[in-house]
């Protein structure tokens, strides 16, 4: 069975408040979501929380458009990352994936 797909895009993100948002938009998070980093781990590892559909199949989160926030802040991307990988690691119905090209905007 195919994992359940969901796009993260990132596209315009400037910032961590940006990127939180983002994550709640695109994995249907509660309001609750206190929009932190522990916050997204807890989400990203919590399949009560995860899309409908996502459970039964397995969660795919592909990154889109994530080098220029990479970029304009390196230290929260790192944060990020370092974030999605322990998720990865402790869950492992979850994976996470960085879409390459679309480097040259």
């Amino acid at each position: 069975m195919t994992e359940f797909a969901v796009t993260l895009d990132l596209d315009g993100v400037t910032g961590k408040a940006g990127l939180m948002d983002r994550c709640a938009r695109a994995l249907s998070l509660p309001d609750w979501f206190g929009r932190n980093w522990d916050a997204l781990a807890d989400s990203l590892g919590d399949h009560t929380v995860w899309p409908e559909g996502a459970v039964e199949r397995g969660l795919l989160v592909v990154v889109r458009n994530w080098q220029p926030y990479a970029k304009a802040r390196p230290d929260e991307w790192e944060i990020a990352v370092g974030v999605f990988g322990d998720a990865v690691d402790a869950t492992p119905e979850l994976s996470v994936v960085l879409a390459l090209g679309g480097s040259g905007r």
